[in-house]
């Protein structure tokens, strides 16, 4: 049995939407000094919807399957779905992630939330600041990450 899901395996060796937009609307970066994992997510936004998104990861492999399923999972939709977007979710659509790297799915999380506050305050759309509280990963927590 494997440690790691099909859709996790196939995430980490074909990633989607791998790069950088160098005109992006919106740029988060978040990282976890502890594991060293570090994700930045670029977006283009048109008509509040997310016409395109990329990121770069530094990070294991749980750390890559996470980014690229989570460009996947907001590609397309509108910001306030991208907000709605759970490390749970993330994790749920690779078919689960192993506990002691649930905090990969959470830093997905946190740079999509980055990038569209970015966004806001570029634009200085007004936001409610509660949507942008950081996540967090009990596991993490538990281990004093």
């Amino acid at each position: 049995m494997s440690l790691y899901s099909e859709k996790v395996m196939d995430h980490f060796r074909n990633p989607r939407n791998v790069g950088v937009i160098e005109d992006a609307d919106g740029v988060g970066e978040v990282g976890n000094a502890k594991c060293g994992d570090i994700m930045k997510i670029y977006l283009k936004i048109e008509n509040d919807i997310i016409t395109d998104v990329k990121f770069e990861t530094f990070g294991c492999g749980s750390a890559i399957a996470s980014s690229s399923m989570a460009t996947e999972l907001i590609k397309g939709k509108p910001l306030s779905q991208a907000l709605e977007l759970t490390n749970k979710a993330v994790a749920e659509a690779l078919d689960g992630l192993p506990a002691y790297k649930m905090h990969c799915s959470v830093l997905a999380e946190e740079a999509i939330k980055a990038a569209v506050k970015d966004y806001y305050d570029r634009h200085g759309i007004a936001y409610d600041a509660s949507l942008f509280k950081e996540a967090s990963c009990a596991h993490c927590e538990d281990r004093g990450e």
